[in-house]
């Protein structure tokens, strides 16, 4: 069994170090005869990433593979990566350059795949901080997300812990490069996927430790992220049924969120910061909706990759 790990990367070279020190701990339990290959894809032309695997591509403990992509954007990268793996690859899994992930992660995935005849394993991504984080960051969860039952079912999935079948890239089609400069190529795919009839699981078990640095961990980003993530998933919703009843529908509940959010600001402020935050992300995740039937993009590649 051939699996080819992908790995896209912009100018965070601790992250990559870190990461790559990382998938040479991966540990094979519960699966034998796992072919691995690394592939990393750098989207900085000066190939900072690129030169740093070269020098340590001899000595790994997997076969390691790096190329350029200049196109900028995360779907140039991510679909570089695709066209990269071996002609043998039976699964492509892909992990981002801030992520580390336990040894048994891949591993898990891959038993999770078998047990469950899955097209699609994802598994869950927890936060880490390498600082002392804020008790209101904590209380508040903002970096916490769902998690489920090993082998349940799901309709959702995201590229950075995530097993999928090679054959689908060739069914469904790559990641949609209209989205490169925002985010989202990743939602958009899944859609695709569950909208095909295929199957994706959750691997419990699988789990990858996202490192989140000082510059995220304040009001701004946690509201920049709610708009973002409410703008691109609505803009992949209606570029499947564009219909105007459907515009209509996401338009009634941007709105609905907005003012619910404004509503509940004046009690927000009676408890506290977190209620206050809170209440402010439902109002900018009703902006984020009603920008997206608006079609307007929120370019979200630009604006954390920046040189």
């Amino acid at each position: 069994m051939r699996v080819s790990v992908c790995v896209t990367t912009f100018q965070r070279p601790e992250g990559l170090i870190r990461l790559l020190a990382s998938l040479e701990q991966l540990v094979f339990r519960k699966n034998e005869n796992v072919d691995l290959e690394i592939i990393v894809i750098d989207n900085d032309p000066s190939g900072a990433g690129y030169a740093y695997c070269n020098r340590i591509a001899a000595g790994f403990s997997w076969p390691l593979f790096c190329h350029v992509e200049t196109s900028r954007g995360i779907s140039y990268a991510r679909n570089k990566a695709i066209d990269c793996a071996s002609e043998r690859t039976n699964f492509i899994a892909f992990i981002d350059d801030d992520e580390v992930p336990e040894p048994a992660w891949l591993d898990e995935l891959l038993y999770i795949q078998k047990t469950c005849e899955a097209d699609v394993v994802t598994g869950p991504v927890l936060p880490y901080f390498n600082i002392v984080e804020p008790v209101w960051i904590i209380n508040g969860k903002y970096f916490d997300r769902p998690r489920h039952q090993n082998g349940s079912h799901i309709d959702f999935a995201r590229t950075g812990n995530v097993l999928v079948r090679m054959e689908l890239f060739e069914i469904i089609g790559n990641f949609d490069e209209r989205f490169a400069l925002s985010g989202g190529e990743d939602t958009h795919f899944f859609m695709r996927v569950c909208r095909a009839g295929y199957k994706i699981v959750w691997a419990d078990d699988a789990v990858v430790r996202e490192w989140i640095p000082a510059s995220r961990i304040n009001i701004r980003w946690i509201l920049q992220r709610g708009y973002r993530l409410a703008n691109t998933t609505t803009i992949c919703e209606l570029d499947f049924t564009p219909l105007p009843i459907t515009k209509l529908i996401y338009m009634y509940r941007g709105v609905g969120r907005v003012i619910l959010g404004l509503l509940l600001l004046p009690v927000s402020l009676v408890k506290g910061r977190n209620a206050f935050v809170k209440a402010l992300r439902v109002a900018f995740r009703g902006a984020g909706m009603i920008s997206g039937v608006l079609g307007i993009h929120y370019k979200e590649y630009l604006k954390t990759h920046a040189p």
